[in-house]
């Protein structure tokens, strides 16, 4: 049976009411942050690069060391389902568990805690490019931990960054760290010169977002040269177009830098075709055309 109710959640095996879901207050999610998470939109009730976030999440779990299996697919649908279906972006997090007190160290035999819950958004793509309102950013330090490539719950560093750039009338936070950019506070980060797209490269320094490997596959696809290498700051003065990019707001155009104009500060021609780009795969994946 399906519950058109946009509040049930999925917690260890049972799909109930979101204010029926209870854990232990001695959960190691909830006292450390030990816990990875992924989130996964949701198109038309179709998961959107779903194995490649499940990849992850089998990396960060290994990374931590966490032992959780589960048929995530099956799990994940029937929620969507159960919500509803539609456009909905889906969390999915696995903490250590509770070993019925407060205690730094761990074993095996704890009982993972799996929790996922549903969040409706738009179809990105459904009004146009002309529709996409562009970002507003601003450049600061990078407070993160090094191991940002696990997708750890740990994101007071994000959420204290994020906020500094909504004080500061912006959108997003682009970080740096021993003098080079990494990403954004929940995006990777693109810079176009002269029609050639450059990247900060993979590290242990930054999230390999799906979003930002099917990016550069479309690029590779369409013959549009891009590059994987260390950013500094300093070259997004000189950018003809920077972008952001993340699972639930796809590619995304920046505007504005610390209040300065990017380029002539409107959505760049390259950006116009990576979405074109981006539309076309999404609409190949829901409608199943080849």
């Amino acid at each position: 049976m399906h519950y058109m109710n946009s509040e049930i959640v999925y917690l260890n095996g049972q799909f109930l009411p979101a204010d029926q879901a209870r854990i232990s207050v001695f959960d190691r999610g909830f006292l450390f942050a030990d816990s990875v998470y992924e989130v996964i939109p949701y198109y038309q009730g179709i998961g959107f690069r779903l194995q490649q976030h499940l990849d992850r999440l089998a990396y960060s779990l290994r990374a931590v060391r966490i032992q959780a299996e589960a048929d995530w697919v099956g799990i994940l649908d029937e929620l969507v389902q159960r919500n509803g279906g539609g456009n909905l972006s889906v969390y999915l997090q696995i903490s250590r568990g509770s070993a019925g007190y407060r205690t730094h160290t761990y074993d095996d035999s704890m009982q993972p805690t799996l929790f996922a819950c549903t969040s409706p958004i738009r179809d990105i793509y459904e009004d146009g490019a002309e529709q996409v309102k562009g970002y507003n950013v601003i450049v600061t330090a990078d407070l993160r931990w090094r191991r940002c490539d696990i997708k750890s719950t740990g994101l007071l560093p994000n959420i204290l960054v994020l906020q500094q750039a909504r004080e500061a009338g912006a959108d997003e936070a682009l970080l740096v760290r021993d003098g080079l950019l990494s990403e954004g506070t929940s995006s990777n980060l693109f810079l176009v010169r002269q029609g050639v797209i450059y990247t900060p490269k993979r590290s242990s320094e930054i999230l390999g977002g799906t979003t930002r490997e099917l990016i550069l596959e479309l690029a590779a696809e369409a013959g549009i040269p891009y590059q994987e290498v260390d950013l500094q700051p300093e070259e997004l003065d000189h950018a003809d177009e920077v972008w952001v990019s993340s699972s639930t707001r796809g590619v995304m155009p920046v505007l504005s830098i610390d209040g300065v104009p990017v380029a002539d500060g409107l959505k760049g021609p390259l950006w116009q075709r990576m979405f074109a780009l981006f539309t076309r795969f999404q609409h190949r994946l829901m409608t199943g055309e080849a």
